[in-house]
């Protein structure tokens, strides 16, 4: 969470509503396919917050396989309950999972859902190829459905085998920022966020992890 949120940053629900206008109109024009817009929601938490207990709460009434603790005495406190992987390594070999689709159940899942997941394997894929030895990119697992409470998720897996000389520098500047949250092609919906959104995005969108060097 953050002390510096102003109101000229949060968009009112009309603000938004005219936003997305310009996005269909943007897709209309071929500009893009899809743009995950964002709207920065505000809330006051009582002081002194203790994040591992505010952790430790949103584990409780929302259990997330990707939930995590970030906490830089004096600077920023992250409390995450994500149900999405961002990126998993293991020696050469890398997998991405995003989500796109999201339905109370399976069955009331909508072709747009199918659409938007298979566009941003597409451009996870192109993503990921950067860091990739030739022909090292392939999709495990296509559209599966993975239960949460209250909903469902459709989420697909992209794996690559790594270069030799890629390292996490390089794996980062290739995937940052994450498709399923910017939009396909990626380089034309950042264009259309950073004109739209009234904030400019913050740990909301980025992901953090560890790394094990053992």
């Amino acid at each position: 969470w953050s002390s510096d949120v102003c109101s000229s940053d949060l968009m009112s629900r009309d603000q938004y509503l005219d936003a997305v206008d310009e996005i269909r109109a943007e897709i209309a024009r071929g500009w893009v396919y899809q743009v995950n817009l964002c709207r920065v929601l505000s809330a006051a938490l009582p002081a002194p917050v203790d994040p591992v207990a505010l952790y430790q709460r949103l584990s409780r009434g929302n259990p997330a396989p990707y939930a995590g603790l970030l906490s830089v005495p004096g600077e920023l406190d992250v409390v995450c309950a994500s149900p999405e992987l961002m990126l998993r390594r293991d020696a050469d070999q890398v997998v991405s999972s995003p989500i796109k689709g999201t339905a109370a159940t399976a069955d009331t899942m909508l072709d747009k859902d199918t659409a938007e997941n298979i566009m941003i394997v597409d451009l996870v894929r192109n993503d990921l190829a950067r860091v990739a030895v030739p022909g090292g990119v392939s999709v495990p697992q296509l559209l599966r459905v993975e239960p949460h409470p209250g909903l469902v998720h459709l989420v697909s897996d992209v794996a690559v085998r790594l270069r030799p000389d890629a390292g996490w520098s390089d794996i980062l500047a290739a995937v940052l920022p994450a498709g399923s949250v910017s939009g396909a092609p990626k380089s034309s919906a950042l264009e259309v966020i950073g004109r739209l959104e009234r904030a400019a995005r913050d740990v909301y969108c980025g992901a953090f992890g560890w790394i094990d060097a053992r």
